[in-house]
This record gives C-alpha cells, sequence and structure tokens, in this order.
C-alpha cells in the first residue's frame, strides 16, 4: 500500500534521475508520469499508483520549489478535469494507453463538443447527429460519419483531441439515444470559428462538424449510453471548475483582500462589512470542497457496497460550482466598486485567443466581466440548482413531459 513516506522516497528518486535544472520540459513530465507521480490516485501504468487521491498533495510539496515543471493546467484544464477521468472510467486498454499519457503531459490539448446553439441548458435535446457508414447492419467496427454544430468550446483553436456526443438513435427518448466519441479535431469537416466575448477576447469558439468520419474505436461506452457516461464528465467538469484546491485567501478572495489591506483611503464601513462577509463565505466554500476531495480520496478501483464506485464525483459538486461562480461574481463586483474609477479601467481589449482559462488574470475590470460567465460555462446556475434540489437535497423533480417522448417527436 502506497503511503506518503513512499511517495516521497518515489519523488526524490525522480529528481536525482531527472534533475530539474538539466532536464528538458517534457522529458521531466514524461518521467513524472511513468513514475506514477502524475495523479497518484490513477492506475499503475497510467500515471498513477492507485493511492488515495489526497496523497498528491504529498508529491505536489515534494515537488515545490524545486524547480520542476508543471504541466500548465490552465492550459489543458478540459483534458485533465474532464476528458481524463472519462477515458479511465469508460475507455478500452487501447484508449487509456494512448491517450493519458499525451493528455496529462499537455503534449495534446482536449475539449469538449457538449453544448449546442439549440440544446444549451437542455444538453440532452441535443441534435448533432452520427451515423454509422453502412446503417445499422453494418453491425461493429467501421466509422460513424458526423454533422452538426456545437458552440461555447474552450481551447477548440488548440485542441487536438475533443469529448463529443452526438445522437446515434433519435427514434428514442432525448436521452437514450446519444452515443459518446473521441473526436480529432484536425480531420476533414472540423471547422473551428472564434467567438469573441465581453472580455474582448475569444477563449471560447463554435464548431461545425461536416462528414466528420469518426472510427468506432474512438467510441467510449455503448452505443446509445452515451448520457450515462457524458455523467462522469459533467460530474467531473463541475468539481474541476468549483472545487479546485486554494490556499486560504487564495483566489479571487485573496485578490479583493490584497486591495482592501493596500488602499486605506478607499475603505468604507459598508465595504468593510461586505468584503467580511464574502471572506468568510469563501473560506466556507474552501472547506467544503476539501472535505468534498476527501469524499473522493478512495482509489478509483474502489467499490462501495453495492457495487457503486468510489472516487467518483456525484452531485454534491454542483452546489460547489454554484458556490464558485456565485462568490466570483459578487467578489469581482466588490473589487471593481472599492476601487473607484481605477476599477472601470481596461488595459486591452485586442481581439486575441488565448492558450487558457484564467479566471483571476490581469486587473479588476478583466476579472469582473471574466465572471460573468462562471454562472454559465460547466452548467448554468439554472440547472445548477435543480440537480441540487432533486439529487441532493430530494425535493420532487420538476414535471418533465418529454421523458418518454421520442427524441424526432419533440418540438423544436
Amino acid at each position: 500500500m502506497t503511503d506518503a513516506d513512499d511517495l516521497r522516497r518515489r519523488t526524490a528518486e525522480l529528481l536525482a534521475a531527472h534533475p530539474p535544472a538539466t532536464t528538458e520540459r517534457l522529458e521531466f513530465l514524461r518521467a513524472r508520469f511513468d513514475a506514477g507521480l502524475a495523479w497518484v490516485h490513477f492506475p499503475q501504468g497510467l500515471g498513477g499508483l492507485d493511492a488515495p487521491r489526497s496523497l498528491q498533495a504529498v508529491v505536489d510539496a515534494e515537488l515545490e520549489g524545486t524547480g520542476a515543471p508543471d504541466n500548465d493546467p490552465g492550459r489543458i484544464g478540459i483534458g485533465l478535469g474532464m476528458a481524463a477521468p472519462t477515458i479511465l472510467r469508460f475507455g478500452t486498454d487501447e484508449q487509456k494507453q494512448r491517450f493519458l499519457r499525451p493528455l496529462w503531459t499537455g503534449e495534446e490539448v482536449w475539449c469538449q463538443l457538449f453544448s449546442e446553439p439549440g440544446a444549451g441548458s437542455d444538453l440532452a435535446a441535443l441534435a448533432t447527429r452520427a451515423v454509422r457508414e453502412g446503417g445499422a447492419e453494418a453491425g461493429a467496427g467501421g466509422d460513424w460519419i458526423v454533422d452538426g454544430q456545437k458552440v461555447w468550446t474552450s481551447s477548440a483553436h488548440l485542441a487536438r483531441w475533443a469529448i463529443l456526443i452526438a445522437r446515434t438513435d433519435p427514434d428514442v427518448p432525448k436521452h437514450r439515444g446519444i452515443s459518446y466519441f473521441v473526436c480529432d479535431m484536425t480531420d476533414p469537416g472540423v471547422e473551428v470559428r472564434p467567438l469573441r466575448q465581453i472580455t474582448g477576447e475569444a477563449e471560447f469558439n463554435e464548431v461545425f462538424l461536416t462528414g466528420v468520419r469518426i472510427p468506432d474505436a474512438h467510441r467510449l461506452g455503448a452505443v446509445g449510453e452515451g448520457w450515462k457516461v457524458a455523467q462522469t464528465t459533467l460530474m467531473n467538469e463541475r468539481v474541476a471548475i468549483g472545487g479546485a484546491r486554494t490556499p486560504r485567501e487564495g483566489g479571487m478572495i485573496g485578490i479583493a483582500a490584497a486591495d482592501w489591506r493596500a488602499r486605506p483611503e478607499l475603505r468604507t464601513h459598508d465595504l468593510h462589512q461586505r468584503l467580511l462577509k464574502l471572506w468568510v463565505e469563501a473560506e466556507v466554500a474552501r472547506l467544503t470542497g476539501e472535505r468534498l476531495r476527501q469524499q473522493l480520496s478512495p482509489t478509483l478501483n474502489s467499490v462501495r457496497a453495492g457495487g457503486a464506485p468510489m472516487g467518483q464525483p456525484g452531485p454534491e459538486g454542483s452546489g460547489m460550482k454554484l458556490a464558485f461562480a456565485r462568490l466570483a461574481q459578487e467578489i469581482s463586483g466588490w473589487e471593481v466598486e472599492f476601487l473607484a474609477e481605477d476599477g472601470l479601467t481596461y488595459d486591452d481589449w485586442t481581439m486575441r485567443r488565448p492558450d487558457g482559462v484564467d479566471f483571476t488574470g490581469r486587473e479588476a475590470g478583466y476579472r469582473y466581466l471574466r465572471a460573468k460567465g462562471n454562472s454559465i460555462e460547466g452548467g448554468t446556475s439554472e440547472v445548477l440548482l435543480n440537480i441540487v434540489a432533486e439529487r441532493v437535497l430530494g425535493l420532487p423533480p420538476e414535471p418533465r413531459t418529454d421523458k418518454d417522448v421520442a427524441w424526432k417527436d419533440l418540438p423544436r
């Protein structure tokens, strides 16, 4: 059983064999993955050691201050937080071996082709079609031909691979006729167009798929069970956005507190009371996130009584993401108000396509505008409130008249 002392020994051996000062960045990252120190809770041979998730902090602490490179998580967050756990749970051995290592090292960037112009909050109503070449009688294997449009796709302009859900059977209710694929973003028929945001950047994109050919070997899960696979992605996405580990007074609240300490001439009693309230709420959210991560600490190979997998996020992650979005918007709004005219300045409206997501970067005006997207991306706050109400609190579900209606018969 791997413990903290064993991880410290393994990390010391990694540093001795690959000194960060003299080892090329990619070589070091590959060596770290092969040593099982990338994500220690993953299986051996796939970047981990079948260890509790909580022990990752031991490795990170040992590497801190050594000059060891990280894998630029802001650039590859979708791969790390969404694609990797989905591939691990539903992928074949060949898919895991092919995708996980270059995903973690950042050699291959991933994006997420889920949302559509006509199916944003109601994701299961998606219309992108995947048709097996030769028809249903073609059987297993072969290729799928995909046509449709996706939107709000972060990092599509950088991505080599995408996780994609598409409708493979329009004759059944909407949740049951979806399949899940890995799409090569360099293939013919994939077109990426930038979407300029309120910040001036084009961090998001719209993606058009026209006759895109995806081999059946790039399907995750069974045909028609893509919604089940997508739930793993979505739950991990919400934890990745709302439950990221931060130190006390880290993130957005740390910036606001630093502003308060640096500008005493701008302080008022009302602003002080509001900041104290936000600080307490941010700390409660941080500690709640820590508790959630401890619930995920068993290895991914463990199972609960009854056979359900341990180490997998549940609907509680939706609550964390809700709290993150609300706090980011309220804190950034407080900061703009506190800084008065300085809060209204904006350094650069130049249209650009950034390499990653940065919720706390640049100046107060940017943070305020960027936070507006927090209640939309990764599941709208309205949808997440329903999830928390129904699946965490056990309240009666909303009436759904389309549950047993074939997708092709739904009004559009």
